[in-house]
């Protein structure tokens, strides 16, 4: 679990170079953020802003080329692939805007898919207890190709509870949904949030990232602002079934 006295995630200094042969591009400069325990922080910027880079590098599925990241505490950046391997399956939650599920696969095999490689006890309950979550369990049976869209992301989305994270990274969550399916989502979030789960969301739509406590704006790989939202946003209850 995480120490509740460190902020959950803090950076200094983070700066990503990607190299080749001929050419080093810069997609990250010199970032400082502190995220604390049960905030909902929403990463916005333009295409080519370094939102995603510094997604990937937050939830340890990239490295920074220097700077400092400590994750609760814990100076996590110069880790071995496998201890970052070990902390995203059983410290990261993700949802991304593909959806990543297992096709001709039942919703609650896809849900299990995380737990395949920890030694936690009663997986079966952990699975129901997240589909449930979800607003899901009258599909619990049906397989992922038989699902809309926003159905198919509230399976991501209790995919990404199944392990108990720390923290839910969702990139784009809304971005391949209808208006009312998006709302489905963003209220599934903010429930979350509500309850004490910590969540990073990435995203270019302002209207979305104001479901947000607090904005991080990036241009050029640089942060512009990090403040709290004005006049925040909340999605409608009462569109999810039970």
């Amino acid at each position: 679990m995480s120490d509740p006295s460190y902020p959950l995630i803090s950076t200094t200094g983070i700066t990503k170079t990607y190299r080749t042969a001929e050419v080093e591009t810069t997609v990250l400069h010199d970032i400082d953020i502190e995220i604390k325990q049960g905030e909902f922080v929403a990463i916005m910027g333009p295409s080519g802003s370094g939102k995603s880079t510094l997604m990937h590098i937050l939830s340890f599925l990239d490295t920074p080329t220097s700077g400092k990241y400590l994750f609760a505490g814990e100076d996590v950046t110069g880790l071995p692939d496998t201890s970052l391997a070990r902390l995203r399956n059983e410290r990261i939650g993700f949802v991304f805007q593909s959806f990543n599920l297992l096709p001709r696969t039942s919703v609650t095999e896809n849900v299990k898919l995380p737990l395949i490689y920890t030694p936690k006890k009663d997986k079966d309950t952990l699975v129901r207890k997240a589909i449930q979550g979800v607003g899901l369990s009258h599909r619990a049976d049906n397989e992922s190709n038989q699902l809309s869209g926003g159905e198919k992301q509230r399976v991501a989305i209790a995919r990404a509870l199944v392990n108990e994270p720390d923290i839910i990274f969702a990139d784009e969550p809304t971005g391949n949904l209808d208006s009312v399916s998006g709302n489905q989502i963003l209220l599934i979030l903010q429930d979350l949030n509500k309850r004490g789960k910590t969540v990073v969301m990435v995203t270019h739509e302002l209207d979305t990232a104001k479901h947000a406590e607090r904005i991080i704006h990036l241009k050029d790989g640089q942060i512009t602002s990090d403040k709290p939202v004005q006049n925040r946003r909340y999605a409608k209850d009462g569109s999810l079934k039970k």
